[in-house]
């Protein structure tokens, strides 16, 4: 810590939403209309709540295989349609009807051991998503991938060799790249060209120190990484140069995942936690979402450029 500078924390204890996802991931804040989406990956669901309206607002489209993220498509209505991490690659989903059809696929001769996993959209509207051992298929292997979608275009393999592929990000002036692969507790950072989307300089921004996995993360305004912690119960705040400066602890075990919604709020979805003790908090709010006023406002989020 700088000198002076104090480790800022925040304590939640109720639940926003008691929703008892098996594996609530992928939170996205819609400005317009005040709403919030996140996904049940194991569940295969995609939720919508209206922050104005509270939890008596929530809806649920349920799907035929795993719906793993949610992207805002350049000239659509996220009301109406909305591009979507599937099984296979990249879907445009039709929030009115629940279907979607599939606009481009990872190309993967493992294609049935595989699915998406957390991706984004970079500032010049191409789709970066992760790939990893699906469920049902056995202990998860390091045969896992990180592609970048560009309209027109193939999917491109960028890294390969991975467990488990998670969140990628980008500081608020676009020319940093944050990744996050959970299994090796590391956050990478390149820097990058959001005109062409290339990216070099791979170095570790920031290496995990404790039981747990980090898992998804946001990046505010600030250039400050909200950044998940799968089984130790909190949301890490680290400063732009890497340094651990705040935690959100809640009363459940496994943050997967977090978004930075409205005035200064953090909403942080969880799984459920199976191992905790039966009559235990972890156990009973596994699965839930949390929100918390930490001061901090989400860099703008981008729209994929489908055409």
């Amino acid at each position: 810590m700088a000198a002076g500078q104090e480790f800022q924390q925040w304590q939640v204890s109720e639940p926003y939403l008691e929703t008892h996802c098996s594996l609530g991931e992928g939170p996205y804040y819609e400005p317009a209309t005040n709403t919030l989406r996140f996904v049940d990956i194991i569940k295969k669901q995609l939720h919508t709540v209206s922050l104005a309206e509270g939890p008596s607002s929530l809806q649920t489209l349920q799907f035929d295989e795993p719906v793993t993220v949610t992207a805002d498509i350049e000239g659509r209505d996220p009301q109406e349609a909305l591009l979507v991490g599937a099984k296979q690659g990249l879907a445009v989903l039709d929030r009115k009807t629940g279907k979607y059809e599939y606009v481009t696929r990872f190309g993967d001769e493992k294609a049935e051991r595989i699915r998406s996993n957390d991706g984004v959209v970079d500032p010049n509207g191409r789709f970066w998503l992760g790939t990893m051992t699906d469920f049902g298929q056995g202990p998860f292997q390091p045969e896992g991938s990180l592609y970048r979608f560009t309209a027109g275009a193939p999917a491109a393999r960028t890294l390969s060799d991975l467990t488990i592929p998670n969140s990628v990000g980008f500081s608020p002036s676009g020319r940093t790249m944050y990744f996050t692969h959970s299994t090796a507790r590391e956050v990478l950072a390149w820097d990058y060209d959001p005109s062409t989307g290339a990216h070099s300089n791979q170095r570790v921004f920031y290496r995990h120190d404790g039981p747990g996995e980090p898992d998804g993360f946001r990046v505010d305004t600030d250039g400050n990484l909200w950044h998940a912690v799968y089984g130790e119960a909190r949301v890490l705040k680290i400063s732009p140069d890497g340094r651990l400066v705040g935690e959100v602890r809640i009363p459940t075990r496994n943050a997967t995942c977090c978004e930075l919604v409205g005035a200064g709020e953090l909403v942080i979805t969880t799984a459920a936690d199976d191992d905790g003790e039966a009559d235990g908090e972890s156990r009973r709010l596994g699965g839930a979402v949390f929100k918390v006023h930490v001061g901090a406002e989400g860099t703008p989020r981008f729209a994929y450029k489908l055409y």
